[in-house]
């Protein structure tokens, strides 16, 4: 039981690892992280109990995508949510930015008219659970 449960742990840790390597992808395509994307990397890996300096460590280099197969809905919310908020922060979205947004979200087995409804719904600043919850079950009718 143990194991088990040391397994879910390392499993979940790697799981916000790999999404915080694909925000600061996603981050570095416009050649400009700014302050905000930092802080907001940042916030999501310190959430889930990184090190501020764990996840500074990620922002000197680009990474390779890695999106485990055994996600929940949940985690591919999160995943993509995160990222099209992130998009959306510097309040200058650039044609590489959705492609990237849209290749990622094609690989958590969305279809791709799940990018419109999040590129209309999803606010750059802080949306309440309600908005969150009623978002998510919206984008789970676009899950393969």
């Amino acid at each position: 039981m143990f194991l088990n449960y040391f397994y879910l742990q390392y499993f979940y840790a790697m799981i916000v690892l790999e999404q915080l390597k694909l925000l600061v992808n996603l981050a570095r395509i416009d050649g400009d992280m700014g302050g905000n994307e930092r802080t907001y990397i940042i916030n999501i890996g310190k959430a889930h109990g990184f090190p501020e300096s764990s996840v500074e460590t990620l922002f000197y280099s680009s990474h390779e995508a890695i999106i485990a197969k055994e996600l929940t809905a949940d985690q591919k919310f999160n995943y993509i949510f995160n990222l099209v908020q992130l998009m959306k922060l510097d309040e200058r979205l650039y044609e590489e930015e959705i492609k990237f947004c849209a290749s990622t979200a094609a690989k958590l087995g969305y279809k791709p008219e799940v990018m419109f409804e999040l590129m209309l719904k999803v606010k750059s600043t802080e949306m309440t659970r309600d908005e969150k919850a009623a978002l998510q079950k919206l984008t789970d009718q676009y899950l393969n």
